[in-house]
């Protein structure tokens, strides 16, 4: 490899406008992708296999109404009193008038709907009253029938008296031989009177079955009314205007998932009712609306980039030299941005995704660039030719710089490993980034430095060039053990504890409350919260699947069992009866927990209803909803977590392990990470989640960014080996070159501190830089990056690293000499190139050249690497 960068370098250098002009179509080529692929980015996450993905899966089958996002416009009075009926008229005006709007299924008027739930509360009450009327008119005909009951019962026994008498009148007559005719007409009067008692009783009883099928009627629909007040009663403290009248909430449902909504829907909405203000009233909108893709660059990153420019400056002595590792990271950004979003219409791709690549491309670009020109720098301080040294400075420092970005390529990769399609389309996008970083840094770069020709340095080095070594070479001394002891164990202690806050991490998604300040986001959330209560933010989506054969007059006392079952929850505030599928198949319910999506015991409540045994005994219940949703997600993330923290952990060990053909080595080099990681962990929650500091920044405190603790594991585990490359390989040319152990650590050290500091220092401005930007999702990571960065470089491989390699001493560089043969020769600094290559100077000292071939030497500067003067080559 380090042969093929060599002649790579020197083809560069001598063909300079081929390989710009190759980049260029290359460049060209990804901004045509670009402005054909390009279709918007996504501002949702989404975790395969969850819990609520199947409750919308199913919602979309049976009652896709209720399937798509949803989101809510706040209106609210700017001086706080009763919205007047002209501006209620505007509002809902605009609500009607919907033409507009993208992929929008319906928006509620919130005047409406509060005077429909008014209206209902009415309704229950007038049909309490006809109930009650109607109680007391049915017992008036009951007394009534029964006042009649007595009188026919009264008639019928005179009439049986009667009967008794003509009886016995008609038996004496018989008995004396007398006439029956009078009898007989007594008898017919009697039956007669018969007759008409027997029709009254019929007539009481046909009253009576009436009475009875009134007070069946009047019974159920008083059933019914029970249970609908109590249903009702379920969703009592749900609005959408606000008790006050100042404040009223409109609702907007999507027609696509959540998941899948775009930004041109989203920003569709905010245009239609932000586009014609109303006088006196404030509009603001929730996240699910509000959160747009963040700009891919502001003020933050320019100053990142300015303090990039100073380190540059102050490492390489001149504005052409500095200039030039901006100017190829700035390129290699352009290239692999866009030509992954040209991609954006394959896949879907959010919003974060780009702003990860460009945040990795300007670091590595800068870094890697840097290392090739600040080597190429200094053999030219030692008379070397230019062509010559780029091809050299491309064969070592390139060669590194390969294998360091493999590193962090393959990290990035390896998050496809977590079966998160997001999370690996992020590393996958970073990892391009990186890879045109590299493939910039060997290519353009020495094509660059090519054209610059000797004016890479200042005018004054140039005039100096030549006339030897004016300091003396420096004394490189080990450094005491007391002081190793004293390195590590105070700089492992004070790892841990910054690390103690991890232990209390909570992981989630953004909502409004986290959101900057003066964003439409935050108002939405806190007048939302003021006006109608903090779980107004969070409503959950249950679904419960009704018994098969369920009919219209079962469903409501259904209804209220789940509502009552859902209500009996710690934590629920309201449950609204929504909507049931036209075969009784399926019934969603609203419900409003006690505090926001965020909060601990809304978290604990949808694990609450999910953990419900069936309904009686047979309805199960789904939850879905926003805060169902990042649950699920942030749950889905911290369980690939240790998996994918295992993969990475394991490939840094065996790639290490080829480097440093050494076992101890990388296993310091990875508890170092893990101690970095850690305590940036801690950092993190300290800072987003306790809110120390925060209010310097102007940061809100929450959960930790679902996916942050994943994406820093790659990330910082990839730029960890950078600088431990850049360090340990040092350290052991040192030491197979016949330097002491001890003592090859503290040569190793110094002959890689410079360019670790100021490498480190530019990562750390770059990332830095994206603290201030707008979006919370990007401030947690460009923090998380940033002091990752700090305390890897400049703790653990600067102070931690070294005073262990120090204790451990010769032990360090152990290896089973069975593993030693059957490995492969990676060599990373590109030693053996630079025998077969010696520096050949514009003076042509070709006895020297020929004296280190003889002695298969590489030739050795002594003096000061941080020196812009030209140091005298020497033996080793």
């Amino acid at each position: 490899m380090a042969e093929l960068l060599y002649r790579l370098g020197k083809f560069s250098a001598r063909r300079a406008w081929v390989v710009i002009a190759a980049w260029t179509v290359v460049l060209a080529i990804a901004v045509a992708g670009f402005l054909v692929g390009f279709k918007g980015l996504t501002t949702s996450f989404d975790v395969p296999g969850t819990e609520s993905g199947e409750v919308i899966a199913e919602l979309q089958d049976e009652m896709p109404q209720y399937s798509g996002g949803a989101g809510t416009v706040v209106f609210t009075t700017t001086d706080g009193s009763a919205l007047t009926a002209e501006q209620q008229a505007e509002i809902s005006a605009l609500i009607v008038d919907q033409g507009d709007l993208v992929d929008v299924e319906d928006v509620v008027d919130p005047f409406e709907a509060q005077q429909q739930l008014e209206d209902q509360q009415q309704q229950l009450a007038d049909g309490q009253q006809q109930i009650d009327d109607g109680t007391a008119q049915l017992e008036d005909g009951q007394a009534q029938l029964d006042a009649g009951t007595a009188q026919l019962e009264a008639g019928q026994a005179q009439l049986d008296a009667g009967q008794a008498q003509l009886d016995a009148a008609r038996e004496q007559l018989v008995a004396a031989g007398m006439p029956t005719d009078e009898v007989d007409a007594q008898q017919a009067q009697l039956d007669a009177q018969q007759a008409q008692l027997d029709a009254q009783t019929e007539a009481l009883a046909s009253e009576q079955a009436k009475l009875d099928d009134g007070a069946d009627e009047l019974a159920a629909n008083a059933e019914q009314l029970a249970l609908g007040g109590e249903l009702l009663g379920y969703a009592d403290g749900i609005r959408l205007v606000s008790e006050d009248g100042s404040t009223a909430i409109a609702n907007v449902s999507f027609t696509v998932p959540r998941l899948e909504l775009s930004e041109d829907a989203k920003q569709s909405v905010i245009d239609h009712f932000a586009a014609e203000p109303i006088e006196g009233v404030s509009v603001s909108f929730s996240t699910d609306i509000s959160q747009g893709v963040p700009e891919l660059f502001g003020i933050g990153e320019a100053i990142g980039l300015v303090i990039a420019a100073i380190v540059l400056l102050v490492m390489l002595g001149s504005v052409i030299a500095a200039s030039l590792p901006l100017v190829t990271a700035i390129f290699g950004v352009a290239v692999g941005i866009l030509g992954s979003l040209a991609f954006s219409g394959v896949v879907d791709m959010a919003s974060v995704t780009p702003m990860l690549a460009v945040m990795l491309g300007l670091a590595v670009g800068i870094d890697y660039s840097l290392f090739v020109v600040n080597r190429h720098r200094k053999q030219l301080l030692q008379g070397a030719e230019v062509v010559e040294s780029i091809g050299l400075a491309n064969g070592t420092s390139g060669n590194a710089v390969v294998f360091a970005g493999t590193t962090v390529i393959v990290a990035l990769l390896a998050l496809n490993v977590t079966g998160v399609p997001f999370l690996g389309l992020m590393g996958t996008v970073g990892a391009v980034a990186v890879a045109v970083a590299v493939l910039i840094s060997t290519t353009l770069t020495p094509a660059l430095l090519g054209l610059l020709g000797m004016r890479i340095l200042r005018r004054k080095v140039r005039a100096h060039l030549g006339e030897g070594n004016r300091h003396e070479p420096p004394v490189v001394k080990a450094m005491p053990t007391w002081r190793a002891v004293l390195t590590g164990f105070v700089t492992i202690v004070a790892l841990l504890i910054v690390a103690i806050p991890a232990l209390s991490m909570r992981v989630g998604l953004p909502d409004g409350s986290s959101e900057p300040h003066d964003s439409a986001a935050y108002e939405a959330f806190t007048v939302t919260e003021e006006q109608f209560g903090a779980g107004a933010n969070s409503p959950l989506l249950v679904t419960a699947e009704l018994p098969e054969g369920t009919t219209d007059d079962e469903v409501l006392q259904l209804q209220v069992d789940i509502a009552s079952t859902i209500a009996a929850q710690d934590d629920v505030v309201s449950v609204a009866a929504v909507d049931v599928s036209d075969d009784n198949s399926l019934a969603v319910f609203q419900v409003i927990p006690a505090e926001g999506p965020n909060a601990a015991s809304t978290e604990q409540l949808v694990r609450d209803l999910r953990a419900l045994p069936p309904v009686n005994g047979d309805i199960t219940l789904g939850v879905a909803g926003q805060a169902a949703i990042n649950i699920d997600i942030s749950e889905g993330l911290a369980d690939v977590l240790p998996l994918y923290l295992v993969v990475v952990v394991g490939l840094s060990l065996l790639i290490m392990i080829l480097v440093f053909r050494s076992l101890l080595v990388p296993i310091i080099a990875t508890g170092g990470f893990i101690l970095s990681l850690f305590a940036t962990y801690g950092a993190i929650v300290a800072l987003f989640q306790w809110g120390w500091g925060a209010d310097a920044l102007g940061i809100s405190t929450g959960p930790i960014l679902s996916f942050l603790p994943v994406i820093l594991v790659g990330i910082l585990f990839g730029l960890a080996m950078d600088y431990q490359l850049f360090l340990a390989t040092g350290m052991r040319e040192a030491y197979v070159h016949g330097s002491p152990a001890r003592l090859a650590v503290a040569q190793g050290l110094r002959a890689g501190r410079s360019v670790v500091i100021a490498a480190g220092l530019i990562m750390v401005s770059v990332f830095g830089g994206f603290i201030f930007s707008d979006s919370t999702m990007i401030r947690s990571v460009g923090f998380g990056l940033a002091f990752g960065v700090l305390v890897d470089a400049f703790v653990v491989r600067m102070l931690l690293m070294p005073a262990i390699m120090h204790l451990l001493g010769r032990s360090a560089w152990w290896i089973p000499k069975w593993l030693d043969r059957i490995m492969p020769d990676v060599d990373v600094e590109g030693a053996a190139l630079e025998r077969r290559h010696h520096l050949v100077t514009t003076e042509d000292d070709a006895d020297a050249a020929a004296d280190a071939d003889a002695a298969d030497e590489p030739l050795v500067v002594t003096g000061s690497a941080d020196d812009d003067v030209a140091p005298e080559p020497t033996r080793a």
